[in-house]
């Protein structure tokens, strides 16, 4: 065997093996979300239902109406804000890039929270659709600014700060409107602004698969500008690759994948930054046509096993799944930004 074929190999088995530990993580997962709770119900009995959705009444509205939608919007939301970290750090060519540093999701949060209110003050409920659609605005609103401040600001460390103060302002907005608002159906509100997957329903999971399914074919579809691309704009230029056009999209990619998440589940910290390096870590690789999926899973992965920890951690207190995601994620973004600097 040469010498390229046994590292061929060697890659394979690697992304093989990668791939294979985050399924059965997620499978097991998954089973252990289903399982627990303040009600204990039987593996046994938890099957029969999802099976047959027969049982006692009320254990059947527990697994069908609470675990099962939480946990399927935990797994396809987390995916969904790994990928989307992914695409901004291919835009911005710096792995501290993600939704949260750069206030992409605290501008989501402040529109959809305007929107709420508005609405709630108005009608007895608000569509996803116009939740969807208000935290997408956001999303650009805020993509927007860092935008226009890239332009003037050469250096990645001055970037990721004026998001970091775009993100305070929206979320000083958003505590400031919460707080003065008089409609007492929102008295949620607050809760959801610190993010949470409680009270999903199957409508939510298939809008949001809905949505989440799409943009994930689209980004896999552009992996190939997306490998070329991180090669440097010249080289994807001479592939044959649109900048104009394929920068476009991944804004477009990154924005709905992180409205998504923030419509249904409200902001969530320091994922989509440290799930694409662990991802990328441990695969040894940034091809994306291994790291989309790979990324995807291992989002699926970090989240279902962060609510899980804010569910049962202090029950039947429940922790903001931020606060969660924070204490896991944040020293990755500490360990990147030191082994960086070093680098430099």
């Amino acid at each position: 065997m040469t010498l390229s074929g046994a590292m061929t190999r060697r890659r394979r088995v690697r992304y093989t093996t990668v791939f294979c530990l985050l399924a059965a993580a997620l499978f097991f997962l998954l089973v252990l979300n289903v399982n627990t709770g303040n009600v204990h119900i039987s593996v046994g009995r938890i099957l029969g239902i999802i099976f047959t959705r027969q049982g006692d009444p009320t254990e059947v509205d527990i697994i069908w109406k609470i675990r099962l939608p939480r946990l399927l919007m935990a797994a396809i939301l987390g995916g969904a804000l790994s990928v989307s970290g992914f695409l901004l750090q291919t835009f911005f060519e710096n792995p501290i890039a993600g939704p949260f540093v750069l206030g992409i999701s605290s501008g989501a949060k402040m529109v959809v929270a305007l929107t709420m209110i508005w609405f709630l003050s108005r009608y007895a409920a608000v569509a996803s659709a116009a939740l969807i659609a208000a935290a997408f605005l956001g999303a650009l609103l805020s993509m927007g600014f860092i935008l226009l401040i890239s332009r003037r600001v050469t250096h990645m460390a001055s970037l990721l700060v004026a998001g970091i103060m775009i993100g305070y302002i929206c979320t000083a907005v958003t505590e400031f409107v919460i707080t003065f608002a008089d409609d007492a159906d929102i008295v949620n509100l607050h809760g959801w602004s610190q993010g949470s997957f409680s009270n999903m329903t199957w409508s939510n999971v298939g809008i949001a698969a809905g949505i989440v399914g799409a943009a994930l074919v689209v980004t896999f579809l552009l992996s190939k500008p997306i490998g070329a691309f991180q090669l440097g704009e010249a080289y994807a230029q001479s592939m044959g690759v649109n900048i104009r056009l394929f920068r476009g999209l991944l804004i477009l990619l990154s924005s709905l994948l992180s409205a998504t998440v923030t419509a249904f589940a409200g902001p969530i910290s320091f994922v989509g930054i440290a799930v694409p390096f662990l991802i990328k870590r441990a695969l040894n690789t940034a091809k994306p046509i291994v790291v989309i999926p790979a990324t995807f899973l291992g989002g699926a992965v970090f989240c279902t096993g962060c609510d899980l920890i804010a569910r049962i951690a202090f029950a039947p207190t429940e922790l903001n799944i931020s606060t969660v995601t924070a204490v896991f994620g944040a020293p990755v973004v500490i360990f990147m930004m030191i082994r960086s600097r070093k680098r430099g």
